[in-house]
């Protein structure tokens, strides 16, 4: 008895590098596991490594055609925001330049704007914004405010003194309230930071799923499975000894992600990497372990891996990362709490841009360790049935 309690973790040693020779030996597995998200990671980075869209195409309608409204124009041109790259010569025109995309903003001064101006009277610009691309809009909408905020109170102060208002005065008057805007946790709204390392880890968890996916229907048919039957290895040691090897491999496969995140592109990091490093573990853990679970119920390693993707691909639309779950349906709201990419992402977010504190994040672990167990748990009695 003794022997044999003696001879089972050489067992499962055994079997993990078994395990991890067959992952090396197949030569798209091991491209997709090493390759895949590096150079992801990679191509994200040199997507989204601008902090904010600037020089967004610009038309400028001018009806008034004076000596304020130009002014009014240049201060546009002069702004790095945007790009003034046509100046139709009425409404009909810039809605052309729109539609055929030409340009993402559209600016129409007005013809009595002068006038308006010089007797303190409102005046109505019109500023249209080509929505079909959220990327672009939400910049341009903050661009305009910001621009427009800053060139109204300067004609604000100009029409103040033309009255004969004292110019410091009239600065006091528009300076009377100020709105200070502090932005936090990511102050320059950087969409390499909030980007770039998650969309890596999405793909990450997909080639890992992929191989999760193989567990047992691997085994399946195999003449190895009896051979190592006849050899004494039971259905428990070879499938933890693959189990093994199989999370150990995707940890080994996130540390150049990590690597080039924190330490070459600089992404944020508040939490300690240790931390980060326990939290992608139980990831990957509950992660194989759905895997494992498509894996025991399919009748082919095609099948089991259709399964597996069925969850994978989708997951990181739904874990409420890139859009809140708080806007989704109730219903929907709780289906995703039985992924655990809902969260490994959300709590993503938290120990990177945050680092709430474990009182905060120790909740995310236990979801993810309740997934693991049930999943593994119906893996194991579907297998010993079968």
């Amino acid at each position: 008895m003794r022997s044999r309690v003696e001879a089972m973790p050489k067992k499962c040693l055994a079997i993990m590098r078994r395990e991890f020779f067959y992952m090396w030996r197949d030569r798209s597995l091991r491209y997709i596991l090493l390759i895949g998200p590096l150079l992801g990671l990679i191509l994200f980075y040199a997507t989204y490594s601008a902090p904010v869209i600037k020089a967004i195409p610009t038309a400028v309608v001018d009806l008034d055609r004076t000596m304020a409204s130009r002014e009014l124009s240049d201060q546009f041109r002069n702004t790095e925001y945007f790009k003034v790259v046509a100046f139709p010569e009425n409404f009909a025109e810039a809605e052309k330049l729109l539609q055929a995309g030409s340009v993402t903003v559209g600016i129409v001064i007005p013809e009595d704007f002068a006038r308006n101006t010089s007797l303190g009277r409102q005046s109505n610009i019109a500023i249209m914004i080509d929505g079909s691309n959220i990327a672009y809009a939400t910049n341009a909408t903050n661009a305009v405010l910001l621009v427009t905020r800053a060139i109204s109170a300067k004609i604000g102060v100009k029409t103040l003194v033309a009255r004969g208002i004292q110019l410091t005065e009239a600065q006091e008057a528009y300076q009377s309230i100020t709105f200070r805007e502090e932005r936090w946790f990511n102050p320059a709204l950087n969409y390499a930071y909030f980007l770039v390392l998650a969309l890596a880890l999405n793909f990450w968890q997909q080639c890992c799923m992929l191989a999760a996916c193989m567990n047992v229907i691997g085994e399946t048919g195999m003449n190895s499975r009896l051979q190592l039957k006849a050899m004494g290895v039971s259905k428990l040691q070879l499938f933890a000894g693959k189990s093994v090897a199989h999370i150990a491999a995707f940890m080994i496969m996130a540390l150049p992600i990590y690597a080039l995140s924190f330490y070459i592109f600089k992404l944020p990091l508040q939490c300690s990497f240790r931390l980060l490093f326990l939290f992608t573990l139980v990831f990957a853990v509950s992660l194989h372990s759905i895997g494992t679970l498509m894996s025991s119920f399919s009748n082919s390693a095609v099948n089991a891996s259709r399964f597996g993707m069925i969850i994978a691909l989708p997951s990181f639309v739904l874990c409420g990362y890139t859009w809140p779950l708080e806007a989704m349906p109730h219903y929907l709201q709780q289906l995703v709490k039985v992924l655990p990419q809902t969260w490994f992402f959300q709590g993503l977010n938290y120990l990177t841009f945050k680092n709430p504190g474990w009182g905060f994040i120790s909740h995310y672990f236990l979801a993810m360790i309740v997934i693991a167990l049930v999943c593994y748990g119906t893996a194991a009695i579907i297998t010993s049935r079968n």
